[in-house]
């Protein structure tokens, strides 16, 4: 008796220790089951160095011009989900793209460990939904100024406002957390692709295609949802506008005729000339919310354009057959993340003005919205329409525009 348990006293530490190196086993990350080609891994780490420092530093500058121009700030929902997008981006830069050049570096291999792999992943996926998630709200915030106009203010209050920027962001990571705690997949590292991301649970289960209806399809679905009513009511709204100029100018010239040299038809003729004036004013707020929604869809289309080809490859080849493909895929994906900053460079004033003004360290100039005070012969309802159109409330649909008796312009 005592021999037997003098060989398992002497046993147990090796026990132990085989205990301990097969849970270290279990714990490390195997190493992928292809290789990056050794020039194309030192391409894809430089690459994505590069736009892991242009993405912090265009969203850190974007930042800092929201915070510091009145410009950008004059539509208060627009620069609200603009700062979330921002944000979202900044992270995304910030924290997971210095680790993809180390995976680069290392020929597709990951040498971080188990919690890594799980954060990482995590923040990726949470991303996409919150960037992708703010330029829905954008969408909508811009349909909603062009379509209905009067719902406008109070649907974008500040705490509305506040609350649906805190939704982007907490639905996001909320659609994380069953696959976080292993309920409903897990994330871990794919051999396959040689990279961490959602992978199938004990039972086979996975959240990738349920995250991909939800927080991708759904809101690209509201996307183009909104922009094709978009496009309805302006092309509905010029055609108004051109019907309606075209009355004015036939009304103008047969008051002209018959009024010529008489004190009344003068006093018309200056009524008429700050109608116009107020007019231009408003066609020129008009035209800046217009280039404001094409700079939404722009954003949008690149989003897409960046997204769809690492999904598509995924899809195509889940195996890694071709890694250049999914090498391109993944660096299109991270440029999704630093192009923002040079669509608004691109495509808006203010932003560049901003910009110029946060890297010269100038104080940015005061901008108002205020239209310039009216001739008390225009009525209360000419005034507070301008006052609406220069404060960004105003949309192209519900121009001045007369009716008919039949209730049609």
């Amino acid at each position: 008796m005592g021999s037997t348990d003098a060989a398992m006293t002497e046993a147990l530490p090796a026990l132990a220790l085989d205990a301990l190196a097969t849970a270290s086993a279990s714990l490390a990350t195997p190493e992928p089951s292809f290789r990056i080609p050794a020039g194309l891994s030192a391409f894809a780490a430089g690459a994505t160095a590069l736009l892991a420092a242009a993405g912090v530093l265009g969203n850190a500058l974007t930042a800092l011009a929201l915070w510091r121009s009145p410009r950008v700030r004059a539509s208060a929902a627009a620069a609200a989900f603009v700062g979330s997008l921002c944000a979202a981006d900044l992270l995304f830069c910030a924290a997971v793209l210095p680790f993809a050049v180390l995976r680069f570096a290392a020929g597709g291999a990951w040498q971080h460990g188990p919690a890594l792999c799980t954060l990482l992943p995590t923040l990726r996926y949470a991303n996409v939904g919150v960037s992708l998630l703010s330029i829905a709200m954008i969408t909508v915030n811009r349909y909603v100024m062009i379509a209905h106009p009067a719902a406008c203010a109070r649907a974008y209050r500040p705490v509305p406002l506040a609350l649906m920027v805190a939704f982007c962001w907490v639905f996001s990571f909320g659609m994380q957390l069953p696959t976080l705690f292993g309920v409903w997949g897990r994330f871990g590292y794919d051999q396959k692709l040689g990279t961490c991301s959602i992978l199938a649970d004990a039972r086979g289960r996975s959240a990738k295609t349920a995250l991909f209806v939800i927080a991708f399809l759904t809101p690209c679905a509201v996307i183009v949802a909104c922009y094709a009513r978009i496009f309805w009511v302006v092309h509905r709204s010029e055609s108004r506008l051109r019907r309606h100029a075209a009355s004015r100018g036939t009304l103008a010239g047969a008051g002209a005729g018959a009024g010529a040299g008489a004190g009344p038809g003068a006093a018309a003729g200056a009524l008429g000339g700050k109608q116009q004036r107020q007019e231009h004013r408003e066609q020129r707020a008009r035209r800046n919310e217009w280039r404001v929604t094409k700079m939404v869809l722009a954003i949008f289309l690149s989003f897409v354009v960046c997204y769809l080809p690492i999904t598509l490859v995924k899809v195509y080849d889940p195996d890694a057959h071709f890694p250049g493909l999914h090498v391109l895929g993944y660096l299109l994906l991270y440029l999704s993340a630093c192009i923002n900053p040079l669509i608004y460079v691109i495509m808006n004033k203010q932003y560049r003005q901003a910009y110029k003004a946060v890297i010269t360290f100038r104080r940015p100039s005061r901008w108002t919205l205020t239209p310039a005070p009216t001739s008390s012969g225009v009525n209360e309802k000419s005034r507070e329409l301008a006052s609406r159109t220069m404060m960004s409330h105003v949309s192209l649909a519900l121009s001045p525009i007369p009716l008919r008796d039949d209730g049609e312009p």
